[in-house]
Formats: structure tokens, C-alpha cells, sequence
């Protein structure tokens, strides 16, 4: 029956489809290592545990991009996000002293744009590579109308490892251990709601605007990408000095910390010790947001904690800016709970 109905009538071509796996072929396989036993088409992702380990212990952990996508879609630019996917997964297992093995994506679209899937893949890739570990697998799913032409949500999936005598779950902390703020790259992936209502709404920017302050557009301060902090605590984390990691995301500092300090602990922060960045300073005059709001909304240029003893602080700052990359002591452990700033 030639005048059927078929699957692309129904809004799913099902050739653009087998076009974009094709194209993504070699992105996957400039993640491959040693460990890497599947190829792209495989139903699962097979990877061998590395050899070596005494006692080693898994870490996983899932995330999206959130409605940083908004303006990924305004700028129509693709090439960040997939970057900030997979450090926002690698940082949130490396606060258990993790490092990645593999990751797997998952882009639901409601239309297939080859060009728009391979530019996200091309920054899922990238961002594998420079975290050393492996793009073992993924999903690319077409669902007419369950999204808006020209979206797509985003998710990931990060599978690490570590020694489980090398576990960092703030048994270590301590009262008077130091507080090594870590610079963010700006919003990372969080704030985003806020943020658009500000930028597009409040101030009436599009995304090709100058963003006051920065020195950059709207486009470029907002899709930043998110930061991996491995490269520059890979060091710091084979020794004893450093107690436990916070990775500041959606709570700002004051809803991450406290997740890895004992019951009886808090901290307090010296807001003096760090400039605030132009982008945090320009969303909160525009947005007349007060400071506390700001405080659990943002990360304010902190996008990771080092609790480490007082003595390895020193250490650690040395470490991150030897790779280009600001930190700070910003404060302590201190009796009590919750944080408080100063």
C-alpha cells in the first residue's frame, strides 16, 4: 500500500537518524582507551575495570544542563553543553575522590537536526577527552511533538573509581580545617531560571548583546562552559591533606557544604577573601537580588571547596593556579552548623 502512512509522516525520519549515528562514529572513538571493549551500536557499553586497584569501588552519578539549554537554543549554539554535561558529572563523583571511567549521554529531540546533534556530541566528546575517560554509549531519541521545534533536553551519565581506603566522605573533617574556595567559570550550570528572567526579561538583552560588565556577550557569559575540577586537584587528592569536596551547584555554598560535614559541623565563610565575579555582581544590581538569595541561587565564583587541613592549604592553592586557575582561602570548619558569612 504505497499511500500508507509511514514513520517519517508521523515525524521521524528514520534515514536523518542513521546519518547522525554515522557522523558521531568518530567522535565516540577519539574517547576510546585500552578499557574500552564495545563500539558505537553495541546494545550495552562494555568496559573493563582497570587492573591494579586493591579494593576498587564504583561512583556513579547522573545530570542535565538544565535550562542553561534556553540559551543554548537563543544563541543557537551547541558546541558548550555537552562540555558542561560532562564535567558537572565528573565533579559531582570526584567529591568522593573519584575519577571517571566512562560516560554515557542521552539528547531527546523532537526533531533531528544532524548538524545541532553532532555539535552537542562533538562537546560530549571533548569533554570526555579531557577528563580521560570514555564516551562508551549513549541515546539519541526523536519524539515529535513531545518537545518545541529546535529544542532538546540533555542528560549524562558518569561511572568512576576509586580505592575505597581513598573514599572522601568527611569522616576526616574537622573543627579548624581550612576552606580552599576554588574558582568557578562563571554559572556553570546553575541559576539559569534566574538568570534569563534577569538578562532577557529584566534588562531585555538578546543573546547576541553585550552582557554589562563582563566585557562579553549574553551568549558568551552564559554558556561558559562548567568547569572540571580533576585536572587541578588530581594531585591534591593523593595525599592525606585533603579532607572532603564540596561541589557548589544548585544551593550556592551554603546548600553544598554542609552535604559533606559531620553531624555537629558547620563553616564560616570570609566573603572579603574573593572577588565576586562581573556576571554575579550584574545579574544581582539588575535583578535587585538580595545578597542571601544570591548566595543559594549562584555559586558567586567559587565552584568547588577543598576542606583540608590548615597546614595543606598552601598545597592546594599552589596546585589549581599552577594549572591557570584561581582559588582562595575563604574561610573554616567551625563548631556548630550550617554556614554562616562574614
Amino acid at each position: 500500500m504505497s499511500d500508507g502512512l509511514s514513520y517519517r509522516d508521523a515525524g521521524v525520519d528514520l534515514e536523518v537518524a542513521e546519518r547522525a549515528k554515522e557522523r558521531l562514529k568518530s567522535l565516540v572513538a577519539s574517547t576510546r582507551d585500552e578499557h574500552t571493549l564495545s563500539e558505537l551500536g553495541a546494545f550495552g557499553g562494555l568496559y573493563a575495570v582497570p587492573p591494579g586497584m586493591a579494593a576498587p569501588v564504583l561512583v556513579s552519578s547522573a545530570d542535565g544542563v538544565g535550562t542553561k539549554l534556553k540559551v543554548a537554543f537563543a544563541a543557537r549554539r551547541h558546541d558548550t553543553v555537552g562540555q558542561c554535561l560532562v564535567n558537572h558529572c565528573v565533579n559531582d563523583i570526584l567529591v568522593q575522590g573519584a575519577r571517571p571511567l566512562f560516560f554515557l549521554d542521552y539528547l531527546a529531540t523532537g526533531e533531528m537536526d544532524e548538524t545541532v546533534v553532532q555539535e552537542i556530541v562533538r562537546g560530549v566528546a571533548t569533554g570526555c577527552r579531557e577528563n580521560q575517560c570514555a564516551l562508551l554509549g549513549g541515546e539519541t531519541a526523536e519524539m515529535p511533538g513531545f518537545y518545541t521545534s529546535g529544542e532538546y533536553d540533555l542528560a549524562g551519565f558518569v561511572v568512576g573509581v576509586v580505592e575505597r581506603d581513598r573514599i572522601l566522605d568527611g569522616t576526616k573533617i574537622r573543627a579548624g580545617d581550612a576552606l580552599v574556595g576554588i574558582a568557578s567559570s562563571g554559572l556553570h550550570t546553575n541559576g539559569y531560571t534566574l538568570a534569563r528572567k534577569i538578562v532577557f526579561e529584566v534588562m531585555g538583552l538578546g543573546a547576541h548583546d553585550p552582557l554589562p560588565g563582563t566585557g562579553r556577550t549574553v551568549a558568551e557569559e552564559l554558556l561558559a562552559v562548567h568547569r572540571s575540577y580533576l585536572p587541578v586537584l588530581r594531585e591534591p587528592l593523593e595525599s592525606d591533606g585533603v579532607h572532603g569536596l564540596a561541589h557548589v551547584t544548585g544551593g550556592g555554598v551554603p546548600g553544598n557544604l554542609p552535604r559533606v560535614l559531620p553531624a555537629g559541623l558547620g563553616a564560616m565563610i570570609d566573603r572579603a577573601a574573593w572577588e565576586i565575579p562581573a556576571v554575579f555582581r550584574t545579574l544581582q544590581q539588575a535583578g535587585r537580588v538580595a545578597t542571601e538569595e544570591m548566595d543559594r541561587v549562584f555559586n558567586m565564583g567559587i565552584g568547588m571547596i577543598a576542606v583540608v587541613e590548615p597546614s595543606f592549604a598552601e598545597s592546594v592553592m599552589a596546585a589549581t593556579r599552577a594549572r591557570g586557575v584561581e582559588s582562595w582561602l575563604i574561610g573554616s570548619v567551625t563548631e556548630g552548623a550550617g554556614v554562616s558569612y562574614r
